[in-house]
């Protein structure tokens, strides 16, 4: 573990940010975005992410160089400002979104390999669970081996997943309409601000799910061979990113209009440039997205099973998750993590867009996480006024106001869903201080636990009559 040849250099912790963010997300990216947005509102929701989302990443990088000492990243921050209960919060929803974004990785991937075999298509939906599952397993056996070995393969499948971007973008350059990209452009004949803030905040979740993973280099900050290198891999990962998603949202606007776009199935690139190219656009596409999602869902499997390993080694989650293999790999938190994704792969056979309730979950559930380490940058530049005071700050609250409008923009079912998914949080947290010999809950912090335990039961009792619909 404290080898310097088993750490993580910069090429591999800016390849974990990039692999970790570019999913199978961005090969949907066009339609997710178009589905509920005409190409007006969608310029103005990518300047509001990339302000925010930069702003988020500015903190990682402030807090990663700050705090040397807080090697758990967004687990880490929350504890450190505001306690063990909601530092644990931070950690459980960091958790939790990261496992249910594995399934939506099993989602689409066999949605794609669907498309070369028709065994594994939307129509064989148990066909889709075995493959996801043994998918599953393999890569489970493959972070035993050593979170070094996962993630060099993961930096070399972020490589070989750009090729299928880089050639779409360029086709969609050269096919690129302005006519198309700019009718209908608002979405109603006269510029309707209401109706364009509705339509921006269609696309938060959208966003911010193509984007979760920034904090991908400071999760594992403590396997970095240099600290200075975490920052600088948050950063350059997120530009890069960044830039690569306004490409793939804007060129493909320019070819399809709104309406088309939003009724393509997934992957939504493929049949884009399919459109352009012909029917071998498709097939490269479908190709890249399998080794896309394949490398995410492997980068992903190492940042999903870090946290509560971490989590667990500061006496936060029961000493369980923190078990090591002789390769140091975390085999308790590891293997409680994939069976919380087998069990939630089930949801295949209940749900029409197994993607889309997946990653709209992830989304929601990491905005706890988010929201705390804005709160602690800002905290943090407080009580800390050192060179660089004014613009930490600015930073720390801008990245707070985004947070903050992210849990507007979600909305109240999906807010319900994500308090339901904290509520069981609680009895591990209560386990983990009982082995620890603490207690429990201090005053305001079981206040907390009880307001999310009453909205838990009310989310609950919606879902029950049928006023919130997950499926």
């Amino acid at each position: 573990m404290d080898n310097k040849d088993s750490k993580l250099g910069l090429f591999a912790l800016i390849a974990l940010v990039i692999g970790s963010m570019i999913g199978g997300g961005a090969f949907n990216l066009a339609t997710d975005m178009a589905s509920g947005a005409h190409a007006g509102a969608i310029l103005i929701a990518w300047v509001i992410t990339a302000i925010g989302i930069i702003t988020l990443g500015l903190s990682f990088q402030n807090l990663s160089d700050s705090r040397p000492d807080l090697d758990g990243g967004v687990f880490s921050y929350a504890k450190a400002g505001f306690g063990n209960y909601l530092g644990f919060n931070s950690a459980w929803g960091y958790w939790v979104s990261a496992f249910l974004g594995n399934v939506s990785y099993g989602a689409l991937l066999f949605s794609s390999i669907g498309y070369f075999l028709s065994i594994f298509d939307n129509d064989h939906k148990v066909a889709q669970i075995i493959g996801a599952s043994v998918i599953l397993w393999l890569v489970h056996a493959l972070v035993l081996r050593g979170v070094k070995s996962a993630a060099m393969l993961n930096a070399i499948t972020t490589v070989a997943k750009l090729i299928p971007i880089a050639l779409f973008i360029v086709a969609c350059i050269f096919a690129f309409k302005i006519d198309i990209f700019t009718v209908d452009f608002w979405g109603t004949e006269t510029f309707d601000w209401n109706n364009v803030v509705e339509q921006v905040k269609s696309t938060m979740l959208v966003t911010l799910w193509v984007f979760i993973g920034v904090e991908g280099a400071v999760v594992l900050s403590g396997r970095a061979r240099k600290r200075s290198d975490v920052g600088k891999a948050t950063i350059i990962g997120l530009l890069a990113t960044i830039v690569i998603y306004l490409f793939i949202t804007l060129l493909s606007l320019g070819v399809m209009n709104q309406q088309k776009l939003a009724g393509l199935d997934a992957p939504s690139m493929a049949y884009v440039l399919e459109h352009v190219v012909g029917k071998w656009g498709a097939v490269v596409v479908n190709g890249g997205l399998v080794i896309s999602v394949l490398g995410a869902w492997l980068g992903w499997t190492l940042l999903a099973a870090e946290i509560p390993y971490i989590a667990a080694k500061d006496k936060v989650f029961p000493r369980f998750f923190a078990k090591e293999n002789k390769n140091g790999a975390p085999i308790g938190s590891l293997l409680i993590t994939n069976i919380c994704i087998q069990v939630f792969l089930l949801t295949f056979l209940v749900s029409d867009k197994p993607y889309n309730f997946a990653f709209s979950l992830a989304s929601s559930a990491i905005l706890i996480p988010y929201l705390f380490s804005a709160f602690y940058q800002v905290k943090h530049t407080f009580q800390n006024k050192k060179d660089g005071y004014i613009k930490n700050m600015v930073v720390g609250i801008v990245a707070s106001i985004y947070a903050i409008w992210l849990v507007y923009a979600g909305g109240l079912d999906y807010l319900l869903l994500t308090i339901l998914l904290y509520t069981p949080g609680i009895a591990v947290f209560a386990w983990a201080q009982k082995e620890n010999k603490q207690k429990a809950f201090k005053t305001y912090e079981a206040v907390v636990a009880v307001i999310f335990v009453l909205i838990g039961l009310y989310a609950v009792y919606q879902l029950i009559t049928g006023n919130i619909e997950i499926f």
